[in-house]
């Protein structure tokens, strides 16, 4: 880098006291020359990018003014994208162009060529750009913070890090003490609070034979966010268990946990849960944690995706003295999110609301919520009938698994008690053949459950980069907007910005499919109706099927066409 520090003195850029200013710096902190130049305030970073685009007889890129495509970003795996500050920006044919600070690095050029199989062409760009660009596109890590983190991990010597594989010989002294050094609990901290910065609903530590990777659930889909060293894989998963007051020494059985903390996010003091499960795999323990926080918890029932019509239905069940309402969908549909809205919504001095909840997630006040515990006996079906001398108006069972359950809370439903319950369905008509396939009677289903509610969670467009766009007329009959509809209805996608990370999403919303139990419903139940029937006669009736609701969505500029497909059917 000296050679490029002479060349600007040369072009006259800078002054030879000033470089070597720059060259004192560079030799105290590490880095690159151009960069200590820039820092110092003794060279513009544009100056810097234009002086070598000339030098070299590379064109410069602004970074800020492009938006690269996801397909050309996964050509070149985040670590080497990292390792070398470079970022994949186009392909043509064999070619592949890739931006980066200094354009001479034939080492960096060689491997990515060896790697991928195509030519490569460097384009030069400042490096303050490019690291904002390897954040956006390939997740931030808290770039600063984790490199002074692996600077640490890099110090210290490998054979205080080494953990025995065989569990006879396991020093849990020693794994407790490797879970307590700085850098470990740093990194771990690292991985929590980045999760909560960016809106993360899940965070998967997976160990694999020869990586480590870190990947968060942000609005229903996985990034891969960084990749620790494998040699930190027992310390990072015995702080994880110590936090959660899980058994260290234990590796062959699954557990579960829970760590509270307390973390400031701007000006804000935040309580927070994380829900922690820890899974033997071929590698090592796979841990999932999964983020509770209740300023992310929807409450306000008018906005949580209902339209009208079944919101009204919805509301009119949940306000009836007795009987059943159920809510089914698979997991991370946002079914604990809905219950706990109808909780919030009937919620008054009046009656007495309890629940039984596997995980309780959060904890609400004025309802008494009961934690099942299988290994004690204590299950559904028998906290519900505990819970019936307990005098309830409204009860809530967290899931509807079983016969005995199902029986209980159908009984419960019949002699004055509201009952909210969730059951796992692909949509609503479903849910009455599962229920009668578990051996409940016809007639106890059809008497007893007044309202069954199925839903799904689509991401939002988001609004900061939404767009309009043409779609093919056909595309959108065949999805099932009708052929009048189609001639004016405008679509709408997101770009990609900073505020969704370059995804076009942000946050998500519900899609409901609302079926009231009315009269030609029940009698369709008890004369063994299936499930196709019971649709039809409920679309005939008026419900929204959960397409139809995507459909409202696309209409309303909330969603897209691509979000709709993959969650619903037609």
């Amino acid at each position: 880098m000296n050679r490029i520090g002479e060349m600007l003195v040369s072009a006259g850029k800078i002054s030879k006291e000033e470089l070597d200013q720059a060259l004192g710096s560079q030799q105290k902190e590490g880095g690159r020359l151009g960069t200590h130049l820039v820092k110092l305030g003794l060279l513009g970073d544009e100056e810097l990018v234009e002086f070598l685009s000339q030098r070299y007889g590379v064109p410069a890129i602004n970074l800020n003014e492009v938006e690269i495509d996801e397909s050309i970003i996964k050509i070149i795996p985040p670590d080497v994208a990292r390792k070398y500050t470079i970022l994949p920006v186009s392909k043509a044919g064999a070619r592949l162009t890739i931006a980066m600070v200094d354009p001479t690095n034939v080492f960096a050029m060689d491997d990515i060529k060896f790697m991928t199989g195509y030519n490569v062409e460097p384009v030069v760009t400042s490096e303050a750009a490019l690291r904002d660009g390897i954040d956006k596109y390939y997740g931030s890590t808290h770039s600063i913070e984790l490199k002074k983190v692996m600077e640490d991990i890099a110090d210290t010597d490998d054979a205080d890090l080494e953990v025995l594989d065989d569990d006879d010989d396991l020093d849990l002294a020693e794994l407790e003490q490797q879970s307590e050094e700085a850098p470990v609990v740093r990194l771990v901290n690292i991985i929590l609070t980045d999760a909560i910065k960016r809106g993360a609903s899940d965070i998967h530590i997976e160990p694999y034979e020869k990586e480590y990777r870190v990947r968060y659930r942000i609005d229903g889909i996985l990034y891969e966010m960084m990749r620790p060293p494998l040699k930190l894989k027992e310390a990072i998963t015995s702080r994880v268990k110590i936090m959660a007051k899980l058994d260290i020494a234990e590796k062959r059985l699954p557990q579960d946990g829970r760590i509270k903390i307390k973390t400031k996010l701007g000006n804000k003091i935040k309580d927070l849960d994380f829900r922690v499960s820890v899974i033997p795999a071929i590698f090592g323990e796979k841990i999932v944690l999964r983020l509770l926080d209740k300023d992310n918890l929807m409450l306000d029932m008018t906005r949580l995706g209902f339209e009208e019509e079944p919101l009204r239905r919805f509301e009119q069940a949940i306000f009836r003295p007795y009987g059943m309402v159920l809510v089914t969908g698979p997991t991370g549909s946002g079914k604990t999110n809905t219950l706990y809205s109808a909780l919030s919504r009937i919620n008054t001095p009046e009656v007495n609301i309890m629940t039984a909840e596997d995980p309780v997630e959060f904890n609400i006040g004025g309802i008494n919520q009961v934690q099942m515990k299988e290994q004690i006996g204590l299950n559904f079906a028998a906290t519900l009938r505990s819970f019936l001398r307990q005098d309830p108006n409204i009860v809530l069972v967290g899931e509807i698994r079983d016969f005995e359950t199902a029986e209980v809370a159908i009984k419960a439903a019949m002699t004055g008690h509201l009952v909210l319950s969730t059951l796992h369905t692909n949509d609503a008509p479903s849910s009455i053949n599962r229920l009668m396939n578990m051996g409940i009677e016809p007639f106890l289903v059809a008497s007893s459950t007044h309202l069954v509610v199925a839903q799904r969670l689509v991401r939002r467009i988001c609004s900061n980069c939404k767009e309009p766009y043409e779609v093919p007329p056909q595309a959108l009959h065949n999805i099932g907007f009708s052929k009048d509809e189609v001639k004016s209805l405008q679509m709408f996608r997101g770009r990609g910005c900073d505020t969704c990370s370059g995804t076009g999403y942000k946050g998500r919303v519900g899609l409901y499919e609302v079926m009231d139990i009315e009269e030609d419903i029940k009698e369709l139940i008890l004369s063994g109706g299936s499930a196709y029937e019971l649709r039809e006669k409920s679309i005939e009736n008026g419900m929204l099927t959960l397409r139809h609701s995507g459909l409202q969505k696309i209409r309303d500029g909330v969603t897209s066409i691509d979000e709709v497909m993959r969650e619903t059917v037609a």
